[in-house]
């Protein structure tokens, strides 16, 4: 199997405070801005932030039209969320103290895994959950 240069899944996101998100998403957890469309009101009709060969995209948080009534972010949902996102990072001992530095609510310690790697599980400004570590299931090792 051949790996790509790009995913092609990516995970989308709601956001109350989306200009907020963004610039918390990229100085706490390494993300870069690829593409951000502005909406009315200082909110965010779509934007693109990268991780290295990977992307995420979110928006601010409406309520209107057949996709946004059915997404809402953890702030709106009594802070529960329906899926999570793990992202293999190279370091995750210099990744958990910097997103812990910039106000991540870490959950889960940063760790050892029985099944390899090591790695930890936060939250973000608005209760989404991360996870970070290094393991890698396209590696073999």
């Amino acid at each position: 199997m051949s790996q790509q240069l790009y995913s092609e899944i990516m995970p989308c996101f709601r956001y109350q405070d989306a200009p907020a998100a963004i610039d918390w998403l990229c100085r706490a957890f390494g993300f870069e801005r690829q593409l951000i469309v502005p909406g009315p009101n200082n909110t965010i009709a779509h934007a693109q932030l990268t991780y290295r060969k990977s992307m995420i995209m979110l928006g601010s948080g409406q309520n209107d039209g057949e996709y946004g009534r059915r997404v809402t972010s953890p702030a709106q949902a009594k802070g529960l969320n329906t899926q999570t996102i793990y992202v293999v990072v190279e370091d995750a001992d210099i990744h958990y103290a910097h997103a812990k530095a910039a106000g991540a609510t870490i959950f889960i310690e940063i760790k050892n895994e029985d099944y390899g790697g090591r790695g930890y599980s936060c939250l973000d400004l608005e209760g989404h959950i991360w996870s970070f570590g290094t393991y890698d299931p396209w590696v073999k090792t």
